[in-house]
């Protein structure tokens, strides 16, 4: 079973998608709750809501289901947001809390360590081999960590989620033009409905890589998902929002590959600078 589909490009901008498989392995379906078997909090067409955005990005996808174990968490357990309700490395519940395995099926330690090694590091080495092969290509990457989620999730935080929400740690992951570049186009867009550094800061994936002084950028887009899609089964796409929202989506992915082509992006002391 292939757990990571690499597609190259010759951008500076590589869009990582590490939610938007539904695989499982064989056997686990069978030790799964109705809930857990009905993978909910899926990134539904994530992969259609980014494609043809940017000829020529690269995209790193995950072909195996959230459940299984989550790509954009820390290998070694450590929580993203701590006093906050969150889910695992290898979850149990969904986003609304509800058990995703049945009575004693749980993964244990030992069975986390072996999907570790089986399924996470494999995606995060090819992340990062595409990462390097980039930077050494353009004197910088920009990670693009492709995110959605639900409008109204209680489990997780309060109210509605605006449409656009961008990650970068507080501003760590990324040179603040990145920052900027990003989240000023979600504002002429939706000036009410975008926020930067709410309540999704930016994944393990955006934390891990993102390192700035190094001509490696790294910001994460959680997009709501009713601005493409219905947030209930069958979990339709639809058409004509998904085009307003792909034309943002598209400026940012353009802007960033512009920006990261001028020459402004490169540490300093870069020879290419």
């Amino acid at each position: 079973m292939s757990v990571v589909v690499v597609d190259r490009g010759d951008s500076p901008v590589i869009l990582a998608q590490p939610h938007g498989g539904t695989d499982l392995p064989p056997g686990l379906l069978d030790r799964m709750t109705a809930q857990g078997r009905a993978l909910a909090d899926t990134d539904w067409h994530i992969d259609r809501l980014y494609d043809g955005l940017l000829p020529g990005a690269t995209r790193v996808r995950a072909t195996l289901h959230r459940y299984v174990i989550d790509m954009n968490r820390d290998p070694a357990g450590g929580s993203l947001y701590p006093g906050q309700n969150t889910t695992a490395l290898c979850p149990t519940t969904d986003f609304d809390g509800r058990d995703l395995w049945q009575a004693g099926q749980a993964p244990g330690a030992d069975e986390i360590a072996q999907r570790c090694a089986a399924y996470h590091a494999p995606y995060h080495a090819a992340l990062a081999d595409e990462i390097a092969r980039v930077r050494a290509r353009h004197g910088v990457a920009i990670v693009y960590d492709c995110h959605s989620i639900r409008s109204k999730i209680p489990f997780l935080f309060d109210g509605i989620l605006p449409v656009f929400n961008v990650g970068t740690d507080g501003g760590t992951t990324c040179a603040p033009a990145v920052e900027a570049a990003m989240f000023e186009t979600c504002r002429a867009a939706r000036p009410d409905d975008s926020v930067l550094n709410g309540r999704f800061r930016g994944g393990w994936t955006t934390r891990h890589y993102g390192q700035p002084a190094q001509g490696v950028h790294a910001i994460q887009m959680e997009t709501a998902q009713r601005a493409y899609m219905t947030e209930r089964p069958p979990w339709t796409y639809l058409d004509a929002p998904a085009r307003a929202t792909r034309a943002t989506l598209s400026k940012i992915l353009h802007d960033l590959d512009h920006l990261a082509r001028s020459g402004a992006l490169h540490p300093k002391g870069d020879p290419d600078a």
